[in-house]
């Protein structure tokens, strides 16, 4: 586990300025929500911690690192997209073990990876099909599951029950909120919906035109709103 720490974060694509001074600091273990109308940043900052955007000016560490020049793959961190970015023509099982065999880790060690991942999103039976055979909430499964055997010291997640119908985004909300209480894992997870935020996160990061609004618990984020646009947001 990593603390995630984000010192005056600044983003600019030519002349128009992003991002204007985010300060955020995440504890080890700790599930902080980044919320917001679109275009409010919160994407292109979970991007820049992710390292698939770069840092106008400012500081992002992971732990003690200053990881501002750290190509994504030499972070240490896991991305769930909204779209899942599973590969249509390979198993569940080969989608979730693609990245470790890219890297050369050794049979044996995949199947155990695999067999503690399946058993933890309780996915056991899915592993010999492919993602055209597998619902929406499967599917967000498989793609934690591929993020997860990768045991990172940080989680980031990008709107990912957008694309589910109102029920199923309930029950894998449910299932993120006992994932996290299970492995313990540093996460960002941003988000537009209000209710997602207050129910899974420790703390919220309410975002506004490139800036943070307000960053506090769930509960004093809509008792005590610290302006005008946070309490008709989270309202």
């Amino acid at each position: 586990m990593s603390s995630l720490t984000i010192r005056n974060l600044r983003k600019n694509f030519g002349a128009v300025e992003v991002l204007k001074g985010i300060n955020i600091e995440a504890k080890a273990g700790e599930f902080i929500a980044l919320v917001g109308p679109s275009g409010c940043g919160k994407s292109t900052l979970l991007a820049m911690i992710a390292g698939l955007e770069t840092v106008s000016s400012g500081e992002i560490r992971i732990g003690e690192r200053l990881v501002n020049s750290v190509a994504p793959k030499d972070r240490d961190i896991a991305m769930v997209f909204q779209s899942y970015a599973l590969y249509p023509t390979m198993t569940v099982r080969e989608n979730i073990t693609f990245g470790m065999e890219s890297r050369g880790v050794p049979k044996p060690q995949r199947d155990e990876a695999v067999k503690r991942v399946a058993a933890l999103l309780q996915i056991e039976p899915l592993l010999n099909r492919k993602p055209g055979q597998l619902s929406g909430g499967q599917r967000q499964r498989v793609a934690m599951g591929r993020a997860l055997v990768r045991d990172p010291k940080l989680f980031l997640f990008d709107e990912p029950l957008s694309n589910l119908d109102a029920k199923l985004r309930v029950d894998m909300r449910t299932e993120i909120k006992k994932l996290h209480h299970r492995v313990g894992k540093t996460t960002i997870y941003v988000t537009h919906d209000q209710v997602e935020a207050m129910t899974l996160a420790s703390r919220i990061a309410v975002m506004h035109q490139g800036q943070v609004q307000q960053f506090d618990e769930p509960q004093a984020v809509y008792d005590r709103p610290a302006n005008m646009f946070v309490a008709g947001f989270m309202g």
